[in-house]
């Protein structure tokens, strides 16, 4: 086994007390002073995470726009300068190879923002569809380090940091050479955690030094470094999901409620065909919430059980820091999957009955 690779912000880890593991060959901190008070902070004032290991890709050249339409499932054709969508990479049986953030400058450069895990895989797929496109596929991710500061207060903070009126910035929206504590960076408004908030992206020299000065700046409000923990509990509980839980390559967009960000009207892209004719035929399975009636606390990869017999799995489980409810999300044959149907999990040696209820566990009120 290969070291993990450190990011640049890993010395500041040790320094806060993060405790750091291997997460998809990457030195990162599961939790600094704990799971649910890194969650809480998020939910009600702030929490800093490093997000270095994401993957960003540049797709440039003068047909930057119809390859992403062939390669995506969104529609970037609508999409405005400096406007950033969330779109699905699928293979074309409908499985996902990725879900990724594509971010456009104008319709000859576009960032594309992809999951650490998938970096790889993801670059030789594209590059393997450029075809007769006029395009260029530029892995730019060795360049890059990347912060999100999420929470309530994440805006008052890192206005203290910045001239620009981060007000203006919409949810969705970024801005680049935006100066931050004296540094260049691009910023961007989006989030993991059902929470308003803004990812930070820069040079390596410059991460250290703008990790501290923004949670020196936000530590009278409240802010915490937060580590992959908090990062799961939060994510799972405003519905958002982890690729390799509730999307795969064995599990669609339509199968994962995600069918919004699949433009079927659109013209040809990977998948569509599949997809067509899942959604014209029917789902036979799809992801579900439930919440556990019996004691027990589900998780990934339990078998979920209807009069005895096996009806699917849960792709994510938790105790839920907010709502301190054992909840989860779980595929299950479609039959099962109604509101209110009572299901069962198999917890280690015995059965705990659950019910599906939504998946909207966590609505935000954030402005943005």
């Amino acid at each position: 086994m290969s070291e993990p690779k450190k990011t640049s912000l890993y010395n500041a880890h040790i320094r806060y007390g993060g405790k750091v593991v291997d997460y998809s060959g990457w030195a990162l901190p599961v939790q600094y002073e704990g799971l649910t008070i890194e969650h809480e902070a998020v939910r009600e004032n702030a929490g800093l995470f490093d997000v270095s290991h994401m993957g960003e890709v540049e797709i440039k050249g003068s047909q930057a726009t119809d390859y992403l339409q062939y390669l995506l499932t969104n529609d970037v054709s609508t999409m405005k300068d400096y406007q950033i969508i969330y779109t699905f990479m699928c293979y074309p049986d409908g499985g996902v190879v990725d879900d990724l953030l594509v971010y456009k400058y104008n319709d000859n450069h576009y960032l594309l923002v992809i999951n650490a895990a998938n970096t790889d895989k993801d670059i030789q797929w594209m590059k393997e569809h450029i075809g007769n496109y006029d395009v260029e596929v530029i892995d730019i991710s060795p360049n890059i380090s990347e912060v999100a500061l999420q929470g309530p207060k994440s805006e008052e903070i890192l206005q203290q940091l910045t001239d620009k009126d981060l007000s203006k910035i919409p949810s969705f929206y970024f801005e680049e050479e935006v100066n931050i504590a004296g540094k260049k960076c691009l910023i961007s408004r989006t989030g993991y955690t059902g929470e308003d908030g803004f990812e930070i992206y820069m040079k390596h020299e410059d991460a250290e030094y703008i990790w501290d000065k923004i949670l020196e700046t936000g530590k009278d409000m409240g802010i915490k470094p937060a580590g992959l923990g908090a990062r799961d509990t939060l994510r799972f509980e405003a519905n958002l999901p982890l690729y390799g839980n509730e999307l795969s390559p064995e599990i669609t967009p339509l199968e994962a409620g995600l069918g919004f960000f699949v433009k079927l009207n659109k013209p040809d892209f990977i998948g569509k065909d599949a997809l067509k004719k899942q959604k014209e035929e029917g789902l036979k399975r799809k992801i579900v919430g439930f919440e556990m009636i019996e004691p027990g606390v589900p998780r990934h990869g339990y078998d979920v059980l209807a009069q005895g017999k096996v009806i699917g799995f849960v792709t994510t489980g938790y105790n839920s820091p907010t709502l301190k409810k054992n909840i989860g999300y779980a595929m299950v044959d479609i039959e099962y999957s109604e509101l209110d149907t009572i299901i069962e999990i198999q917890i280690r040696k015995r059965t705990a009955k659950a019910k599906v209820v939504s998946r909207k566990f966590y609505n935000k009120s954030n402005k943005s």
